[in-house]
């Protein structure tokens, strides 16, 4: 094993300054954004009143995901997350090309909110036209980003919390509708999960079609895994954290959308359109257009501020281990790193411009290359544990936090990932994504793999050198 000097650097490193609740409601932004309140409507229009189990499908999937996040977590607290455990795992090629994976679909995705966002205002409120208000949208978040990791976790709550406080009252209006206690409006029942065809009335082909978009939906979770690394006691924190976010999203996903198979059939077309805005247009909600969008839109911003966080701690973190140029492992006198948030931002407003100058092309392109991102890094996240683990059981190390049911339940999460990878390769939509995702990483492992001499010494940490010397070897094996 080669010995890597160390070098003092002028960084002062990340500083602690997240609570737990703001992690936990941290997870929940990040999940719970205009896919759950839009694009849930296209998964029921495949699958009907089934789509149910696509979601719980997802969600399980979500759950054991987590769950491993979670145990290497606990052991290792660091804001590169899955990106360093891939490292220590398998080596520096695959957790460089994990972590650059992760930030360039954050940045394009941080480009995609800020343009639906401005659009949405712009429609509501006439007058100045979008790029004033991706400008202004910018701004504030590079700013609130800026200010300090306890002021963004204040900013970040508040916003998560008026996303949870929707769906609480859209679940508490739901079931008065289906018991018949809203005045003026029969009860709904439960009689539209089979009268229209049945319960599946697309069959296992739908139920599967469903899947390949709503385990999109539940990306953003893994933040917690990143944020973790910034609050107090990452080792304790990170079970009650893992834990509340995954409950609470499996009831918010899983209740919302039977709420709306119950309440309307599944093949109206207004649930296609707006699942959560043909409900309550159904129980004549005045001001419901309105109300909706403004919860969209605080949907993606919120989703947006969370994404400019994790990217700029995932760049962050590849520069302190020598994959990303070292200005941006700097950080200000409050621990913020300031030139990877401005990086992170400057590329998703260069990807806004690109958007407005070829509006058909670049920003769908782009989300194209990146849309199966999330399969690769739940991939990535579920073999570095399964390695991870068996090292540390065979070297006899304790950990702080240990996955129930090893190795069968990360197995079982391999196998879910294994068959949505297949399912996607039989969807030409999908199977175009999957293809342009691997490609784009495949690129990123050969860079890697090239630049492996370039490493700036001293910057790699002596034991997480000697984890990737483990990594490596075990990869050559």
């Amino acid at each position: 094993m080669t010995e890597v000097p160390t070098i003092t650097t002028t960084t002062k490193g990340l500083q602690p300054g997240l609570t737990r609740r703001q992690i936990s409601m941290m997870g929940l932004g990040g999940a719970i954004g205009a896919g759950l309140f839009v694009g849930s409507g296209q998964a029921i229009g495949i699958a009907g009143p089934a789509v149910i189990i696509s979601y719980l499908v997802a969600g399980t999937l979500v759950v054991l995901v987590m769950a491993m996040l979670a145990e290497m977590v606990a052991a290792n607290p660091s804001s590169g997350a899955f990106s360093s455990y891939a490292q220590k795992a398998m080596g520096r090629s695959v957790g460089s090309a994990v972590g650059w994976l992760y930030w360039i679909q954050l940045v394009v995705v941080i480009a995609a909110e800020a343009t639906g966002a401005a659009g949405i205002v712009a429609h509501r409120f006439p007058g100045l036209p979008d790029w004033v208000w991706v400008l202004v949208f910018v701004v504030a978040l590079t700013a609130v980003n800026l200010l300090g990791v306890r002021n963004y976790g204040r900013f970040e709550f508040w916003f998560a919390t008026i996303k949870v406080a929707a769906i609480i009252a859209f679940l508490v209006v739901g079931v008065l509708a289906i018991v018949g206690l809203i005045p003026g409006t029969p009860a709904a029942g439960v009689g539209n999960l089979v009268e229209h065809g049945g319960f599946a009335p697309t069959g296992i082909t739908g139920i599967a079609g469903a899947l390949l978009i709503v385990v999109f939906a539940f990306g953003g979770t893994e933040v917690v895994a990143i944020a973790a690394a910034e609050s107090d006691d990452p080792a304790r924190n990170i079970r009650r954290i893992v834990r509340e976010v995954m409950v609470r999203i499996l009831v918010f996903y899983v209740g919302s959308i039977f709420v709306i198979v119950a309440v309307l059939p599944w093949n109206d077309a207004a649930v296609l359109a707006g699942p959560f805005s043909a409900v309550l247009d159904t129980l004549r909600i005045p001001g419901v257009g309105l109300v909706m969008d403004l919860i969209v839109i605080v949907a993606l911003l919120s989703a947006m501020n969370a994404n400019i966080y994790g990217a700029s701690r995932m760049i962050f973190s590849l520069s302190e281990r020598g994959l990303a140029p070292f200005v941006l492992m700097r950080t200000s006198e409050r621990g913020v790193p300031r030139f990877a948030v401005l990086a992170s931002v400057a590329f998703g407003f260069v990807t806004v411009i690109l958007n407005w100058i070829w509006p058909e092309q670049v920003l769908p392109a782009l989300l194209n290359v990146v849309g199966s991102t999330l399969l690769v890094m739940w991939a990535a996240t579920a073999l570095a544990q399964m390695i991870l683990r068996r090292r540390a059981d065979a070297a006899g190390t304790a950990l702080p936090m240990r996955m129930w049911g090893f190795p069968w339940l990360s197995g079982a999460a391999l196998v879910l990932l294994a068959g949505i990878i297949v399912l996607a390769m039989f969807n030409e939509g999908a199977r175009t994504q999957l293809l342009l995702t691997l490609g784009l990483t495949l690129a990123l492992l050969l860079v890697a793999r090239l630049t492996r001499g370039l490493s700036r010494p001293g910057v790699v940490r002596r034991e997480d050198a000697r984890a990737d010397d483990a990594g490596a070897r075990t990869t050559e094996e």
